[in-house]
């Protein structure tokens, strides 16, 4: 069993503001608003969604398999990808053209103001499915990518009977409200973040309860109240990991996806696959961009049990960490 990851692959441009962002919008003033502010510092570092859930889903010995585009510039780290255990044979190369770029600057609050150029991205849309190296037990993510892919990916999974497991980010704000819908009517699973949640409500005109009805499990995210994880015959909290240096929240809520599916593949419980998802977010967080944090099994391990109580569901994943005993 293994997750398909559709989801962006890109570098991140990652900014740091030694200020607030608030401290400067003029809130009567948005209509003319125009802004620059002078950052201190600028990285380029590896990223995308589909990639950063991959390299936390590695680190934990989960199988995925990513099926996504990308430019000519991309081959060093796809090697870097392939070294850690992720099947990058279902990306597709662009000639020409450049992987997708995030643009994003951070301020003293960890708030953040981004852009996205979508490059090689754009030709995800010309990926069918059927096309990829699926399994009939496998799961499909689709993540933040070209709206059309996104699109196809969801009636494709459905039409295909895999497991489909919706997280809209960002692009719950770009896409129509009709494939909004379809992604939830037809979710096995959906994560997002609690501002998205909200957004998602308004775009398509359905209610929280509406929502959460129909995927097997719902997972909100928020920030450093936790999460919140839903099935039909459960309403979990998951606590963040208390007095966490934070460093950088690029790639904190795909680290968290990471976790939560490593034991949910695995048959975990509900509240231990929060807990993994959590865990995996701390150490995400404390480094700087989406995959510069590393961990051995017995680190994870240590780090949650300093934190929660697995009851031994951790022991049901083997020491080399690669599948279930």
């Amino acid at each position: 069993m293994k997750v398909i990851l559709t989801g962006s692959l890109a570098f991140d441009y990652l900014m740091k503001f030694p200020g607030l962002f608030k401290d400067h919008i003029l809130p009567d003033h948005l209509d003319k608003i125009s802004l620059s502010f002078l950052v201190d510092d600028m990285a380029r570092r590896a990223g995308g969604v589909g990639a950063n859930i991959a390299y936390t889903l590695a680190l934990l010995g989960g199988n995925s398999y990513l099926y996504s585009s990308a430019g000519d510039d991309f081959v060093d780290y796809s090697h870097q990808l392939a070294r850690l255990g992720v099947d990058v044979s279902g990306v597709k190369i662009v000639p020409g053209q450049l992987t997708a770029s995030f643009f994003a600057t951070t301020d003293l609050s960890n708030a953040q103001i981004a852009s996205f150029y979508s490059g090689a991205m754009a030709e995800s849309a010309h990926m069918p499915l059927a096309e990829a190296d699926y399994a009939p037990d496998d799961f499909v993510m689709v993540s933040p990518s070209d709206p059309r892919a996104m699109q196809n990916y969801i009636s494709e999974s459905a039409q295909l009977g895999l497991r489909m497991i919706f997280d809209p980010g960002q692009q719950v704000v770009r896409a129509d409200p009709c494939i909004l819908k379809d992604g939830i009517f037809n979710a096995y699973g959906l994560f997002v973040n609690d501002y998205e949640f909200e957004l998602l409500q308004k775009c398509t005109g359905l209610s929280a309860e509406q929502i959460l009805s129909y995927p097997a499990f719902s997972v909100v995210t928020m920030g450093k109240d936790g999460a919140r994880l839903y099935t039909a015959d459960e309403n979990l909290h998951v606590p963040a990991v208390p007095d966490v240096k934070i460093v950088d929240p690029t790639g904190v809520g795909d680290a968290f996806r990471a976790g939560f599916l490593r034991g949910y593949m695995a048959g975990l419980n509900l509240q231990v696959c929060g807990e993994m998802g959590t865990i995996a977010a701390a150490f995400c967080i404390q480094n700087d961009g989406p995959q510069n944090h590393f961990f051995t099994w017995d680190e994870f391990k240590s780090s949650y049990r300093k934190y929660f109580d697995d009851r031994g569901e951790l022991e049901k994943l083997n020491r080399n960490n690669q599948s279930l005993e």
